[in-house]
């Protein structure tokens, strides 16, 4: 395999973040059937975030830059958001590297706790993100879908004993 390295975000990363940015855009895009394309305009108001304490990159020595991973300051603890690896290095490793990054910079830093909020239906990133070691379910954020008509319906999480669609 092909070394890959957690480095800070350079300005010289900008257009391969705004890459990043467009993608996951995309893939939030599909999993929940709307047409939003930020063009990675979005990219351009992360990286303003007053809130923002720290953002890395996986550099790959033969593909350049391929996920990054941010930091946002929540008083003694800290968000992980976004974290994007692209979709051609997945189920490589990256994703866990970048996430044992962030993590121990926020130790580094001294933070209680790191929090990061997965789409409810990325069962992928759920799954890996449980395996990094996030297993504490710390909130829930519940939706009332007022154009229920136009999205199809996703069952399988059960909470409490009672049904959600996700």
């Amino acid at each position: 395999m092909t070394p890959v390295v957690v480095r800070s975000y350079r300005p010289s990363d900008h257009s391969s973040g705004r890459r990043l940015w467009t993608e996951l855009t995309r893939q939030h895009n599909e999993m929940y059937g709307e047409h939003k394309d930020d063009n990675g305009d979005g990219f351009e108001e992360y990286l303003t975030r007053l809130d923002l304490a720290g953002f890395w990159v996986a550099d790959h020595a033969d593909d350049g830059v391929i996920g990054m991973v941010g930091l946002i300051m929540r008083g003694r603890a800290g968000e992980v958001d976004p974290v994007v690896v692209t979709v051609t290095h997945r189920h490589k490793g990256v994703g866990r590297l970048l996430l044992q990054h962030v993590a121990a910079e926020a130790k580094r830093r001294n933070m209680t706790q790191l929090t990061i909020s997965p789409e409810s239906r990325n069962i992928e990133a759920i799954r890996s993100l449980h395996a990094a070691g996030y297993d504490v379910v710390s909130s829930i954020e519940l939706t009332m879908d007022l154009e229920r008509h136009t999205h199809p319906r996703h069952h399988g999480l059960q909470l409490h004993e009672l049904p959600f669609r996700s």
